[in-house]
């Protein structure tokens, strides 16, 4: 198939626009009630989605979240790394909570996805701990997600086709033994147990074998079928390895363009962009958070937002709302439209404030900070707004929000230039205000 086609593609993709944590899953449960193919473009099980349904509380990592919805397709694309065990143990997990089954016909991995392994993980905390050493920790969910994107980049690591291979002794086991033997180099990592491993990938091989599939052919061929396309971007824009607060990043592109280079999709086929935006701002780890509130507000924030990392169990750092890095991300990204989460949050709040420029030697920034370094020196100008000292949570129409919500959420869209489609009142599937247009398709 060479994807030339008459028919408009009909693509969304639901990308974080912060520092990940956004609630992407909320938004991407809804519009995948409406999908025939949902669709994970890259990172690894170091993403963590929850989705909150009348059956209960999924977690999702590697799995793209849209399987709650029994009818839809999944797709983890070639730029997506895949621990074999983590994915077959959270297919097990999220079926015994009741999710529909996660047969190969409703799942396919890209052949060319590549592996992490345990020798990756290792080589991730061993890095940790070294730089704890010189206090420069990065943060990383040490699932191995850099080391074995390292191993893709020096053209040594072993892809879905090695483990599935008919010569699987010679195209996987040997590739292995040289990888371990790269890995016990580098980082000194005991090696003794590798013909055990290989051993085991060979049964996971068997089990993993009916999912796997050339699928940039599938992606095209359910593209011109007019097939509607959910692609589910994990992580967030802040923590892109070329965009975000580098160092403190993951290691994969989680920008439009990771969409594009993950899935073998061409540039016309994205038909909507929606950007996942919390009503504040949180990040995991370490690095620059120029609206932070080291105080009894951020606690505050961080208690009522139940602001820990899904995948590390983390507390998660709070500040204000930070319209500077949204504009930032809208410009990488193009959105369409916002989902805005957690408005409820601010429920209990005298006052609310966004962060609408970055002020350094008395001037504004004209350019978003390119490095760490670039942040030293940063204040914030805050536009002060009236909270509305309200529960919300019950509210499912803009009107019935207080005036200063609504307010709020105006002001956000009036600043960033993008509209604000849906506005997030609570934890619960239904918990949330839909401002989309009538005469919009959201794909």
């Amino acid at each position: 198939m060479n994807g030339n086609s008459h028919n408009s593609p009909k693509i969304s993709v639901v990308l974080g626009s912060q520092w990940g944590d956004e609630g992407k899953g909320k938004l991407v449960d809804l519009l995948a009630q409406k999908a025939d193919v949902v669709a994970r473009c890259q990172g690894g099980n170091n993403a963590g989605h929850t989705v909150v349904t009348e059956e209960g509380k999924f977690a999702f990592h590697l799995l793209p979240s849209g399987l709650i919805n029994p009818q839809v397709k999944a797709v983890l694309g070639n730029g997506v790394v895949i621990n074999v065990p983590e994915f077959l143990k959270e297919i097990e997990e999220n079926e015994a909570k009741g999710m529909a089954k996660v047969t190969a016909e409703r799942l396919r991995i890209s052949d060319r996805a590549h592996i992490v392994f345990p020798m990756h993980m290792k080589a991730d905390g061993h890095q940790e701990e070294q730089r704890k050493n010189k206090n420069e920790m990065l943060g990383t969910t040490k699932k191995g997600i850099g080391p074995c994107y390292a191993s893709k980049i020096y053209r040594s690591g072993l892809k879905i086709a090695d483990l599935v291979a008919e010569d699987f002794d010679t195209r996987f086991a040997d590739k292995y033994r040289r990888l371990a033997a790269d890995h016990n180099r580098a980082f000194d990592i005991d090696i003794s147990n590798v013909e055990e491993e290989i051993s085991n990938y060979k049964v996971l091989s068997e089990i993993i074998k009916p999912y796997v599939e050339e699928t940039v052919s599938y992606m095209h061929e359910s593209m011109n079928s007019g097939a509607k396309i959910l692609v589910e971007g994990a992580n967030a824009s802040m923590l892109d390895i070329d965009f975000g607060t580098y160092p403190y990043v993951t290691s994969s592109n989680c920008t439009i363009g990771g969409v594009y280079t993950g899935l073998g999709l061409p540039n016309r086929a994205v038909n909507k962009v929606f950007g996942v935006v919390k009503a504040y701002t949180t990040r995991v780890g370490a690095g620059a958070f120029p609206t932070e509130l080291a105080n009894e507000l951020g606690d505050y924030l961080q208690k009522t937002g139940a602001e820990f990392g899904v995948t590390t169990g983390r507390k998660r750092r709070c500040g204000w709302l930070d319209l500077p890095m949204l504009k930032y991300t809208n410009m990488l990204n193009g959105y369409t439209a916002i989902a805005l989460t957690k408005v409820d949050i601010l429920d209990d709040l005298d006052e609310v404030k966004i962060g609408v420029n970055y002020v350094k030697n008395g001037e504004i920034m004209k350019h978003y900070p390119s490095s760490e370094q670039d942040y030293v020196g940063v204040t914030i100008e805050y536009l002060t707004m009236p909270g509305w000292k309200t529960d919300i949570s019950k509210c499912r129409n803009f009107e019935d929000l207080p005036p200063n919500a609504q307010n709020y959420v105006l002001k956000i869209e009036e600043i960033l230039g993008v509209p604000i489609w849906w506005i997030g009142v609570g934890q619960a599937r239904l918990a949330m205000v839909d401002r989309v247009p009538s005469n919009v398709t959201l794909f």
